[in-house]
């Protein structure tokens, strides 16, 4: 050890320990302060997270009560021969539409034919004694005058000429059968419809109508189309009240609309109108059997399809509407998110009506001037802050008049301009 160095230890121990260990506790210390500094950003409120907002939209709309319901034919004929014999030609293609006086078939009219000269015959013979007694009563009426016959002679030969005229009225009415029967060997389409298969091929022997007919063929009509459709009881005793009440217009002196939509529509696509009420309850199911009449130009739809019916349930009134995504379930309650105006979120109970051009009708528990969280539901927790951005409307519809974005905001990335709402079908404005 040199001298220098052992001066140096000398001075510093001469200084004590606390001069020492000063340096040490000021570095301590200066560690400490920065990690406070830390733990004070991490404990800094996160921002308040953003949502999107829109006012409720307000129409005019008109309830609709739904059904499930079949299709069928308003009318449906079973074509059967009228007359027996051999099949000679079937005269349609399978499944084609067919129009009333179409031939279908045609039987072997020949026997017929035979018979149709037979009772000509018949005929021309039966006319020619109607003649003959005829003339015999006039020589009789003529005579009887000189008293050359007797009044006895007189009324043989009136009852010769009443009797003649009794066989010319038999003889023409078997003419008349046998020329049907001919006329029945062309089988023709009573309506006018989509024909089904032909279940008799050519050369097959038909039984008539008086020994069973055959079945050869079948006929439904098409356009327009019956849809029948069951209506609970309280769906009718509503319906009846709001009539009574003079409130809306009864089915069964008023053709009211319906509209219905196919199996894997979600719009109807069809639109008709009441056309039959039953007249008593079904005991067992406790349902009301009603009738709709739809059109079907396109004869798209065909008998035994199913069917979803829409029928009035009230008059037009003024609701607000929302978004379903907008609408949330706590147990039993629905309720929606609302910004107030120190953008916290508040929890309204809402009582919900039913959809109207894809949106929801809340009949209470909001106010048109409300602004509804209608995306980002999952960031936001009640009386927490949000950052609401409005949005232009809810999705297909047209924002209310008053409704005007926050200043700065500007419509999310493809956004596009919602379309202006529309009444209900058969709203009035």
């Amino acid at each position: 050890m040199t001298s220098v160095e052992r001066h140096s230890l000398r001075r510093h121990a001469s200084l004590g320990p606390w001069r020492v260990l000063a340096p040490i506790g000021l570095l301590a210390a200066l560690t400490l302060g920065g990690c406070g500094e830390k733990s004070a950003q991490s404990q800094a409120a996160p921002p308040a997270p953003p949502v999107t907002v829109a006012q409720p939209v307000k129409r005019t709309v008109t309830d609709w009560d739904e059904f499930t319901g079949r299709f069928e034919a308003i009318e449906e004929v079973q074509v059967r021969a009228r007359v027996g014999g051999f099949v000679n030609s079937v005269e349609f293609k399978d499944g084609a539409i067919v129009h009333a006086g179409d031939l279908l078939y045609i039987i072997d009219p020949r026997p017929f034919e035979a018979v149709v000269l037979q009772a000509e015959g018949q005929l021309a013979d039966a006319r020619a004694k109607g003649e003959l007694a005829k003339r015999d009563l006039e020589r009789g009426l003529n005579l009887v005058q000189t008293s050359a016959v007797s009044e006895q002679v007189v009324d043989q030969r009136r009852q010769a000429l009443q009797a003649a005229r009794a066989a010319e009225t038999q003889a023409e009415g078997t003419l008349k059968a046998a020329q049907l029967n001919v006329e029945f060997t062309h089988v023709l389409a009573p309506i006018t419809g989509r024909v089904s298969r032909h279940l008799v091929t050519p050369g097959n022997l038909v039984q008539g109508s008086e020994g069973g007919a055959t079945l050869l063929t079948s006929i439904v009509s098409l356009d327009p189309i019956y849809i029948y459709f069951d209506v609970d009881e309280s769906t009718y005793q509503r319906n009846s009240k709001l009539w009574f009440e003079g409130r809306r217009p009864s089915s069964r002196d008023t053709a009211n609309p319906v509209q219905v939509a196919l199996t894997g529509e979600t719009k109807p696509s069809h639109e008709g109108k009441m056309d039959f009420l039953d007249n008593r309850l079904d005991v067992s199911t406790a349902t009301l059997r009603s009738r709709a009449v739809i059109p079907n130009h396109d004869l798209s739809i065909l008998p035994g399809q199913f069917g979803r019916v829409r029928i009035i349930g009230s008059s037009p009134y003024e609701a607000l509407l929302i978004p379903d995504s907008a609408i949330a379930t706590d147990q039993s309650r629905k309720i929606v998110f609302v910004v107030k105006d120190d953008n916290t979120v508040e929890a309204r109970a809402v009582t919900l009506g039913p959809l109207d051009e894809g949106l929801r009708v809340i009949r209470e528990g909001l106010k048109p001037e409300d602004h509804v969280i209608v995306d980002g539901l999952q960031r936001a927790r009640v009386g927490a802050k949000v950052t609401p951005k409005m949005a232009q409307a809810p999705a297909g519809d047209k924002a209310p008049a008053d409704a005007k974005p926050a200043a700065g905001d500007k419509p999310a990335a493809g956004d596009k301009p919602a379309e202006a709402a529309k009444p209900a079908a058969g709203a009035k404005p």
